[in-house]
């Protein structure tokens, strides 16, 4: 990416999910610090959607959704505010795919493909997941472009689909 792009925005795409306490309130905290960083503007809501978690099954169900954003920042820099406002908002790693506060998850980085120590993108289970790919469908809707084509097929073909509840529609 040139200096140009980066200084015009990248459009990223970052998924949330939540399901301790106050599930929603998590998720409306991550959006406003994420709208609050400089360089960051949310540009575009997911419905929130009401999953069973993945992995670790013993926890409470999850609200999750996905977010667009036209950010100046380069991705890896993205990536630790993300982290920033994970741990801001109380999240603790304590279990692997255990409870959280809040998770964040960097998703789709414009046209980017990287990979480094800290970072892969795209996200590298985003395509396994129906928790994900449902609410960034809805996203990615407005585009109608080669990223929407692309998600939309890998969510048709994928399975536990039905899992992923709607729990609230996108205002």
């Amino acid at each position: 990416m040139t200096a140009d792009e980066r200084e015009q925005g990248i459009t990223a795409y970052v998924a949330l999910g939540s399901n301790i306490n106050d599930r929603e309130h998590y998720l409306q905290n991550a959006i406003a610090a994420l709208d609050q960083e400089a360089g960051i503007t949310v540009t575009g809501l997911s419905s929130i959607y009401e999953t069973e978690p993945v992995g670790y099954v013993d926890q409470s169900a999850f609200l999750n959704m996905v977010i667009q954003l036209r950010t100046n920042l380069p991705a890896e820099a993205l990536l630790f505010t993300l982290l920033g406002i994970e741990n801001r908002l109380g999240r603790t790693r304590d279990l692997r795919w255990g409870p959280r506060t809040i998770d964040l998850d960097l998703l789709l980085y414009g046209d980017e493909q990287l990979t480094t120590p800290d970072l892969i993108i795209p996200h590298p289970r985003m395509h396994e997941r129906a928790f994900v790919l449902v609410p960034l469908t809805e996203v990615l809707y407005t585009r109608q472009d080669a990223a929407f084509e692309f998600i939309s097929a890998h969510l048709e073909k994928l399975e536990g689909k039905e899992g992923v509840v709607l729990w609230k529609k996108a205002q």
